[in-house]
């Protein structure tokens, strides 16, 4: 009880944090229930059916709107979502559902007298949302698919053919190229709304259609056209590329001008000019702010990452644009628990390098996992060695098994609920570890991690 005390005297409970985290998805539901019921008060007399189809199909367009609205580049959109990465979550999700909503739409409703041009501009619109959103969660078919289906799913991707498209699609640039059309393919839907819905007789439905639809291609508009004039860049250019392991590299960045400032744990956009062309990626920075250079690690995962070593040299100009992220282990309680996957370490190396001795909370118990040597282990282990407040516990899953929330909790001995778990790594390890932790009894929102991939 004597520990309880001392740690809610040293560092209060952030259930601001959680707030922070509900706010954002519940504005979405709030949206989504008062346009309906807006619609059910206005509604004209007429056809029933008529009139539930054309709602599904305006609370479609409401929700790729507001996906819009997520991801403008805003920065009061990053705050009010916990960070951009949070926002590019709920981005893929609202999109999926609204995409699924006009695809209701568009099977359970008809005009009879429609327009020449309204269901052509409709059937390109779904057309491109479809193609778009299937494309956007092809690379997580693993977490998506049932279990029982897995092996037969695994059997047919692994099939020549499929196996030459998916490399094909794959890659980042395309379909980030691609990705840009949605705001245009929501336009059409959204005309074609206008031209052919049979509920419009009521000003009030029609004037809120209009407010919806319009501001998420407002937003789109902004992001395209004015985005880039406004956001604050900082011109840097490549220093040095060096392989951690077989499968990532570090990148050492030196600016050009004024320095490029971040809070340690957050992660940048950076476009980097390699051999083949300009790319565009978010990476981990793994330096602190004091440092004069930017050092970003890189995982090969994708078409770009997996031939980095190849394709960017010392003297290759990089831009980096303005910081994101809110991964800070200020945020937590004074005992905490910090988990990293291989090069998922790279945000506590940024931390660690950042902070002072006697600055860290009251005690980090710190989990290093990797599949084989941990590509950074003995860095890390030099720079734990600076603080007492800091207990390095290696695993090495070639010769251990897998990490588990009953092996985090046996080591560390201290109350669940007294602790803050801060996680980076690989998705599924992540995600597993945060769904067992918040089981057993850490608050959700002392459970803290980042979505990297924003796709």
């Amino acid at each position: 009880m004597a520990l309880e005390t001392q740690l809610r005297q040293r560092r209060p409970y952030h259930g601001a944090h959680l707030v922070t985290r509900l706010v954002g998805p519940a504005t979405i539901g709030a949206l989504v229930v008062a346009f309906a019921l807006l619609w059910l008060l206005a509604r004209p007399v007429g056809d029933a059916g008529q009139f539930i189809g054309q709602l599904i199909g305006a609370e479609g367009v409401l929700l790729l709107s507001v996906g819009l609205v997520l991801i403008s580049t805003l920065r009061w959109v990053e705050q009010f979502f916990d960070g951009v990465d949070k926002a590019a979550v709920w981005h893929r999700r609202v999109a999926m559902a609204g995409t699924a909503l006009i695809g209701v739409h568009i099977a359970s409703t008809g005009n009879p007298n429609p327009t020449q041009l309204g269901p052509t501009l409709g059937t390109i619109g779904i057309v491109g949302l479809a193609t778009l959103t299937v494309w956007a969660i092809a690379p997580r078919w693993r977490s998506i698919t049932p279990r029982p289906a897995r092996p037969l799913v695994e059997r047919f991707m692994a099939a020549p053919p499929i196996r030459f498209v998916g490399r094909w699609i794959g890659r980042y640039g395309l379909w980030r190229g691609f990705h840009r059309l949605t705001g245009i393919f929501l336009g059409l839907g959204f005309v074609h709304g206008l031209m052919d819905a049979t509920v419009f007789g009521s000003q009030l439905l029609r004037w809120s259609y209009v407010a919806v639809g319009g501001v998420g291609l407002a937003f789109y508009l902004y992001r395209e056209l004015l985005a880039r004039r406004v956001a604050r860049t900082h011109d840097y250019e490549v220093s040095s590329v060096e392989p951690i392991d077989d499968a990532s590299y570090e990148i050492w960045l030196r600016p050009l001008g004024d320095r490029f400032d971040f809070r340690p744990g957050q992660f940048a956009l950076v476009n980097l000019e390699a051999r083949d062309r300009w790319h565009r990626h978010p990476f981990t920075i793994a330096s602190g702010p004091q440092e004069k250079e930017v050092r970003i690690t890189v995982r090969a995962l994708g078409d770009f990452t997996s031939s980095i070593g190849d394709l960017v040299a010392p003297g290759m100009p990089a831009v980096i644009s303005s910081p994101q992220g809110h991964f800070d282990f200020t945020r937590g309680t004074e005992h905490q628990v910090w988990v990293a996957g291989g090069i998922g370490v790279s945000p506590m190396l940024s931390w660690l390098r950042s902070v002072r001795p006697g600055e860290l909370p009251h005690r980090v118990d710190f989990f290093y996992t990797a599949r084989g040597p941990a590509p950074l282990a003995d860095e890390v282990a030099h720079l734990v060695g600076h603080h007492e407040e800091l207990h390095l516990h290696l695993v090495d899953t070639e010769t251990d098994p897998r990490l588990t929330v009953e092996q985090v909790l046996a080591t560390v001995g201290a109350e669940p609920r007294l602790l803050s778990a801060f996680l980076c790594g690989p998705e599924q390890m992540v995600s597993t570890l945060q769904r067992g932790l918040v089981r057993a009894g850490v608050g959700p929102a002392n459970v803290h991690r980042e979505f990297y991939n924003l796709r």
